[in-house]
């Protein structure tokens, strides 16, 4: 089929809960190239909204898939299997934290962070269950993640939503300590936020929420979602602030591009008994073996260091387009997790100006751009994407 076919199909068929924005058909990857349907070939900079934290088709993930296809892909939880349990030794040993479950996305790992914080409160708070995040946030699109997203345009189609979330400024501890009461049980924070622009919090603000936190008696939930496995520079972007939380959630780049998740809890909130909580397909043997083959590659080959290198580099060629460029207003984010912000509401034109020369990065309307590269670029991979940024940038100036 032509590329129009596929596009038609997907139009006739496919539910529509989002735009295809750069308007292309991908068939095939390798390191941190795709190439479309047509042959055309694109450096990928968005990663699978920063999932493929390998690059596409890595032989870690590809060897992984076969040698566990060949055992198990999947048993009941009724039973015991050794990648499931493989794994949460991996992650707790590194993480600082006690006890792992395993789901099969961001979004459920949040879900059953609140959850558990909610059981926390009854046992340990009087009941309290109230959630405190941050506006701009974003945790994931369940009902309730939706309702603990500070984002009131994606909530308005779906009220009433689920009770139990308010909102602050993000990165204001004032704020957030004014919003603590005796209903509140918990604290759901990115240590960056991604979706809501690559916001970067002072130095301070994590610590002084941990602080209020200990005061208080509450749950501070770190989303690791899209910060975690190394993307910043650190293993944990909490690792940065020198705090660490009492539930972490992790996703995305922790299994390479498979679906597979994480809530990590220290024992004092491990709270769930038997029949709290459960995934049929959560901690399968197939993902779970992928997930500890990618995790292991990633602490051998210190990729979060080489996110950190690189990442510093990367940043340094985007302020210097600041510096060229008038439009660019702002460069944020850390490690690998990086945002232009530009002067207007150009962000989807300078994507595709990007895209048709060979660049996919992710655009965050009205006006910010966000790159999330695989953690196994070097230098001239940024070195390509900053000239394609550069050309991008002067056809939309040209045309404005």
């Amino acid at each position: 089929m032509k590329m129009r076919d596929w596009v038609k199909l997907e139009q006739q068929y496919f539910m529509d809960t989002g735009h295809r924005r750069l308007g292309v058909t991908i068939v095939r990857g390798a390191g941190a190239k795709v190439w479309d349907e047509m042959g055309r070939e694109y450096l990928d900079f968005i990663a699978g909204w920063a999932a493929c934290s390998l690059g596409h088709s890595h032989p870690v993930i590809l060897n992984a898939l076969k040698e566990q296809a060949e055992r198990l892909i999947l048993a009941s939880n009724d039973v015991y299997t050794i990648p499931q349990i493989e794994l949460a030794e991996l992650l707790a040993s590194v993480s600082g934290l006690d006890k792992v479950f395993l789901c099969n996305s961001g979004a459920e790992a949040n879900e059953g962070a609140v959850k558990l914080a909610r059981k926390y409160g009854k046992r340990h708070l009087n009941g309290a269950y109230g959630v405190i995040s941050t506006f701009r946030a974003f945790h994931g699109r369940t009902l309730a993640m939706v309702a603990a997203t500070g984002k009131p345009e994606h909530q308005a189609p779906f009220t009433p939503l689920p009770e139990g979330f308010s909102h602050v400024p993000y990165d204001d501890a004032e704020a957030l300590r004014a919003a603590v009461s005796d209903k509140t049980c918990a604290v759901l924070l990115e240590p960056i936020q991604g979706e809501g622009g690559v916001h970067v919090p002072g130095d301070r603000y994590l610590k002084d929420v941990r602080q209020l936190c200990d005061e208080r008696g509450l749950l501070l939930i770190l989303d690791e979602v899209q910060t975690g496995c190394g993307r910043t520079g650190t293993l944990w972007g909490y690792e940065q602030s020198g705090i660490k939380p009492d539930i972490m959630t992790l996703g995305k780049g922790l299994g390479g591009g498979v679906p597979i998740a994480s809530i990590l809890v220290r024992d004092r909130a491990a709270c769930f008994g038997p029949g709290d909580h459960g995934s049929t397909f959560g901690g399968n043997a197939l993902c779970c073996a992928v997930a500890t083959a990618v995790f292991r590659h990633i602490l051998e080959k210190d990729l979060s260091g080489n996110a950190a290198a690189v990442g510093s580099y990367f940043n340094e060629r985007l302020l210097a387009l600041q510096e060229k460029w008038t439009i660019v207003k702002a460069v944020r984010g850390r490690g690998l997790l990086l945002a232009v912000e530009l002067s207007g509401p150009i962000a989807l034109q300078v994507v595709k100006a990007c895209r048709a020369l060979g660049l996919l990065i992710n655009p965050l309307p009205p006006q910010t751009i966000r790159f999330m590269p695989p953690l196994i670029i070097g230098r001239e991979d940024v070195d390509q994407a900053v000239a394609i940024l550069d050309a991008a940038l002067e056809q939309v100036v040209s045309l404005s």
